[in-house]
């Protein structure tokens, strides 16, 4: 066994990628504070094929440096747009016929062992602040709720690690490009 080279790993170039088939999912990242999270957001999604990230409220946006810390590049090969509210953001996924997906833990949250979620795409997954959750604009709007099985006491992961749980399983139910 030996690791890959960056040379042999076939990695796409920005332009190949930003051309390339899409996962039709729309990460939304609703007043994050931390740049970390929202460059790891930017390199999942990266990873993953997704069509676009909204950035919401406080959320930090390119070229902020913190974000390009983590993002490492992804920054430029991920499509992203800002919106002040998420009154704001709600209206552009309605005219996008974007169904809207809380990751949240709710009173009616769906397990994301039995999320279908590849049957629901195109979809919005929106990812709330790192202390306050999703904000309350979301939830009245939202098709559903969906939430990871946590079995620790603390009940609570770091939205990038949310990330990256929800986006492989997606991906890895989504059929067109596998």
């Amino acid at each position: 066994m030996k690791k890959l080279s960056l040379d042999e790993l076939g990695r796409h170039t920005i332009a190949d990628h930003l051309q390339a088939a899409k996962m039709p999912v729309k990460v939304v990242l609703d007043n994050v504070r931390s740049g970390i999270n929202v460059g790891s957001a930017f390199r999942t999604s990266d990873a993953f094929l997704v069509e676009e990230i909204l950035l919401i409220g406080i959320t930090p946006q390119p070229p902020h440096r913190e974000i390009l810390k983590a993002a490492i590049g992804a920054e430029a090969s991920v499509r992203w747009q800002y919106f002040a509210t998420p009154e704001s953001c709600i209206a552009y996924l309605k005219n996008e016929s974007c169904p809207i997906w809380v990751v949240e833990q709710t009173d009616s949250s769906v397990d994301l062992r039995v999320f279908d979620g590849d049957g629901l795409m195109p979809l919005a997954l929106i990812f709330g602040n790192e202390v306050h959750g999703v904000s309350e604009a979301f939830l009245p709007v939202a098709a559903g709720a969906v939430e990871i099985p946590q079995f620790g006491t603390k009940h609570s992961l770091n939205i990038s690690v949310s990330i990256g749980i929800l986006l492989w399983d997606l991906l890895s139910r989504w059929r067109p490009i596998l």
